[in-house]
């Protein structure tokens, strides 16, 4: 029985039922009053005419006829942009691209990829000095890109509490030992004029609202990561108050996420406000040119192999009694710093990989024995002779010493200002390798993604330290497969960064945007992905043959397979 007749046939049942309810004992009279009303149903039925229900079947077929006229010939590009892609689509995409080969000197997906910071018509303007809740102090604290994540907080903050911000005074009581102000490494003036609209900055108290205070500013620290209900619950309350606030040892002090508004706060303070200024400027553009003159694109690499980062590590490098007395020393500087075991920080991927290994792991990646590097550091623990490994393996080997000899001499007695050199020829290399998590690693990485996504390769120094304590174990092809199979998710593609991943210096997801995509674009980037499908799913096919004869593969097996094989694959596309 059909729904439809078996629907009908309910609503008879239905009557007669009531019907019976009704009439009590009238058996015979409601039988034959329902039969009659079946009969006259079933006759008005039948005087439906044919002809009408074809020419509603064609007027209807003529509809869809002309619907699917207009749509069928852009049905794949709506499903391509505006339905979410089948979970095999998924799975297929994210492995051809892990698969791909990977050009070790751009990433060919970073065109499709912006820094979008601007600030929204409806954010509210800054707030006048004069109508602010008071102003703001803050005293960085640690090296120059410690100091610049606080300064970059500090901004947000002042917009938080609707403050009006003092240029913010610079740690010189650090292991550094740098007493540069910050205007002597930013520009001031540039500063204050390109956040005026998020921030009222100023460069000092006026003097009216000092001598009007009964008492000095009051001084207070802050958790690290507070968010911004505790600026508003612990800190407004003092600011409305005195007036006048200084937070102290101010780097990381707020948290991780925030609002967009105020994320993109961030990147406009970091990627835009704080500039260099001119004399810094122009020798690191003047180092930059120097090098491609000599090449025409070149690494750039932080080796950050330094006396007080070792020590800070805990890490242990074959240097004997003398390392760990040494090293030791300087460790004491840090009251805090608990005791480790160098084998278990080894294991963790904690310890800075050593020049020789960093060395080793580029050539492995592909890079050549002519690629020009350039060597942002300090002090290089063990000096010349722990250098020597990697000189060897790139004897175009150039550090801001070498390439600017009398040109450095006014900026030698500051370390920042040594730093923001090297910030910016590693900021406009070709290819940026960091060998530890630090600051200038992750606000350098961050700029990258935020100015295009140039390639920026972090060490997986937890999967290579084991390898290269099991490097004289096997030939030099097998190391050079393995380690770019470890470096896998460590080369800053676009798809590394996710939502909420790391440290926002680091990873700045809110203030990168996807490019629109042109129709051409599409069919290239899509062509590119179907040839490269294909190579795969052939190899992959031809493997199982040989493991199981000629069976057929599902496509939900070939998936599983997929999955599987990608250590595999990522061992043997890489360009050697």
């Amino acid at each position: 029985m059909g729904v439809a007749n078996a629907w009908r046939f309910s609503l008879i049942s239905a009557n007669l039922a009531s019907l019976h309810q009704q009439n009590g004992c009238n058996g015979g009279t409601n039988k034959q009053y329902v039969l009659w009303r079946w009969r006259f149903y079933v006759s008005q039925r039948r005087k439906i005419p044919w002809s009408l229900i074809c020419g509603l079947m064609l007027f209807a077929l003529g509809l869809i006829s002309l619907f699917t006229g207009h749509v069928a010939s852009d049905l794949e590009w709506y499903s391509q942009r505006l339905v979410k892609p089948s979970l095999y689509s998924k799975l297929k995409d994210g492995i051809v691209r892990r698969h791909q080969p990977i050009d070790i000197w751009k990433s060919r997906y970073s065109k499709y990829y912006h820094g979008c910071s601007e600030r929204r018509k409806k954010f509210p303007r800054a707030r006048s000095e004069r109508s602010s809740n008071g102003y703001l102090l803050i005293a960085a604290s640690g090296g120059l890109n410690q100091q610049r994540t606080g300064i970059t907080d500090a901004v947000v903050v002042a917009r938080i509490l609707n403050a009006t911000l003092v240029v913010p005074e610079l740690d010189h009581h650090s292991y550094w030992k740098d007493d540069s102000d910050f205007a002597n490494i930013f520009d001031v003036d540039h500063f204050i004029s390109s956040l005026a609209k998020d921030v009222t900055i100023v460069k000092r108290v006026p003097d009216k609202v000092m001598r009007s205070m009964e008492k000095p500013p009051y001084t207070m620290r802050v958790p690290r990561k507070s968010t911004p209900e505790y600026y508003l619950d612990q800190v407004l309350p003092i600011l409305l108050r005195r007036r006048v606030v200084q937070l102290t040892k101010f780097d990381y002090r707020l948290a991780n996420d925030l609002d967009e508004e105020l994320q993109k706060m961030r990147c406009r303070v970091n990627y835009h406000a704080l500039r260099f200024t001119k004399p810094i400027e122009e020798l690191g553009q003047k180092l930059v040119m120097r090098m491609r003159s000599m090449a025409k694109r070149f690494i750039a690499v932080h080796l950050r192999f330094e006396p007080d980062m070792l020590a800070f590590s805990g890490c242990y490098y074959g240097g004997g009694d003398k390392e760990r007395y040494e090293l030791g020393e300087i460790r004491k500087r840090w009251a805090t710093l608990p005791d480790l075991s160098p084998e278990g920080e080894r294991k963790r991927g904690k310890c800075p990989l050593t020049p020789h290994e960093v060395g080793l792991m580029l050539r492995a990646l592909g890079f050549a024995n002519d690629t020009h590097l350039y060597v942002a550091s300090g002090e290089i623990y063990g000096g010349e002779e722990t250098l020597r490994p990697l000189r060897e393996l790139f004897p175009n080997f150039y550090t801001k010493e070498m390439l600017a000899n009398e040109e450095l001499k006014p900026f030698l007695q500051f370390s920042s200002r040594l730093a923001a050199i090297d910030y910016i020829v590693c900021d406009e290399s070709d290819v940026f390798v960091t060998n530890n998590n630090g600051n200038m690693a992750k606000i350098l990485a961050g700029r990258r993604r935020y100015m295009g996504h140039k390639r920026t390769i972090r060490p997986n120094a937890k999967r290579l330290s084991a390898l290269f304590m099991a490097k004289n174990q096997m030939d030099w092809d097998t190391f050079a497969r393995k380690v770019k199979s470890c470096q896998r998710g460590f080369m800053g593609e676009p798809e590394e960064m996710k939502p909420g991943r790391g440290e926002f210096h680091e990873f700045p997801y809110s203030c990168i945007c996807e490019k629109p995509v042109t129709d051409e674009e599409h069919t290239d980037r899509d062509h590119h992905l179907d040839k490269a499908s294909a190579h795969l799913i052939a190899k992959l096919q031809s493997k199982d043959r040989e493991k199981k004869g000629e069976k057929k593969f599902k496509k939900k097996g070939l998936v599983e397979e997929q999955i599987t094989s990608v250590h595999i694959e990522g061992e043997e596309l890489f360009p050697d």
